[in-house]
């Protein structure tokens, strides 16, 4: 039965007293081993007999990390404290000392981020002339401040001997030639009257800036707000309906009723507006925006109503004249149809007297 020997490369059996001829094992290969750590990993997994694979699985490590590891591509590995953990298990595996090759490992990358140690035995020394700079500015910075308080409290002790001084001098007296050139009585120490005070005049405002500002700042907002302004002040003057009992002109498109069955009502638009009839139960008889001159005849269905968005722009005319303007966004059209003249009673005749 053959022995099984492990993991023994070489085995050398000799009898007591013989003397063994053959080379001696090769040692296994130190942390120290090679230009760096990468190399000495590589030489303790040849010493041993292991693939990259082998270490691969006994690490549950990627074996692409190994192979990094040991061409030291540290690029290609985690981060740093993943591959100091990596480092201590190969090590570990390959019976090498894990400490030993992790100091190593930093000994030959050094991290960035660790800030670097002073040498040893180099005493930091500082330049003599910014203690004496430091000292001069401090200096004169003291200089500057005591000057400073120093005039200030040198004028504040002169106010006071000022004012002393001036409540002590006696008024000058007065002789009578200053009283006979003044040519009466002259009082000294009334009190002055107050000055008068300065008014601030008025800001000037440029002619129609406001208006301007209101309508967006053109020329052409600012005509169309005048022209819209005009209009509204002559639809609402008093004036502008003096013409009362003119008869009605067609100045535009007639709607609604034929003239049989009119109510004798007829709504004229002065300028564009909407108008919408409606019925008592609110069902719509007749809409339409009516441009100036359009005309709308309204029929004898009882309980129509006319809603417009303008009132003061809707002229009525009843019986063919102008009666009015409407005065509500909401009218019913019966109300507009004047009530029939009541019939004048004849006088009655006195009875004949008898004869």
């Amino acid at each position: 039965m053959p022995l099984d020997t492990g993991t023994v490369s070489h085995l050398s059996l000799v009898a007591e007293g013989d003397r063994d001829d053959t080379a001696a094992p090769p040692a296994q290969p130190s942390v120290d081993h090679g230009v760096d750590l990468g190399e000495a990993l590589r030489a303790a997994r040849l010493f041993h007999g292991m693939t990259l694979q082998d270490v691969a699985d006994a690490t549950r490590i990627r074996q692409a990390y190994v192979e990094a590891l040991e061409d030291m591509r540290l690029d290609e590995l985690p981060s740093r404290p993943f591959t100091i953990g990596y480092i201590k298990a190969v090590a570990g595996l390959l019976r090498l000392d894990p400490e030993a090759a992790v100091a190593r490992f930093k000994l030959e990358a050094h991290d960035d981020a660790e800030p670097l140690r002073a040498p040893i035995g180099v005493h930091r020394q500082r330049d003599p002339r910014l203690g004496l700079l430091l000292v001069g500015g401090l200096l004169v910075g003291g200089a500057i401040v005591f000057w400073n308080v120093a005039q200030r409290a040198m004028t504040h002790d002169a106010e006071p001997r000022t004012q002393v001084a001036s409540q002590a001098a006696p008024a000058a007296p007065t002789t009578p030639t200053a009283q006979a050139q003044a040519g009466g009585a002259v009082s000294l120490g009334a009190p002055l009257p107050a000055p008068a005070e300065s008014t601030t005049p008025a800001p000037y405002v440029t002619p129609g800036l406001e208006a301007a500002a209101a309508a967006g700042g053109s020329a052409d907002a600012v005509a169309a707000a005048a022209k819209a302004r005009k209009e509204a002040e002559a639809l609402a003057a008093p004036e502008a309906i003096a013409n009362l009992g003119a008869p009605f002109k067609g100045k535009g498109a007639m709607y609604g009723a034929a003239p049989a069955d009119s109510s004798g009502v007829i709504l004229q638009a002065r300028k564009s507006t909407s108008l919408v009839v409606r019925g008592a139960d609110g069902a719509v008889h007749f809409t339409r925006w009516l441009s100036a001159g359009d005309a709308f005849r309204a029929p004898r269905t009882p309980g129509l109503v006319a809603d417009v968005s303008e009132p003061a722009s809707i002229d009525v005319f009843t019986g063919g004249v102008l009666t009015g303007r409407l005065s509500a966004p909401q009218t019913q059209l019966s109300k507009l149809v004047p009530a029939p003249p009541k019939p004048v009673a004849a006088p009655a005749q006195a009875p004949a007297r008898p004869q």
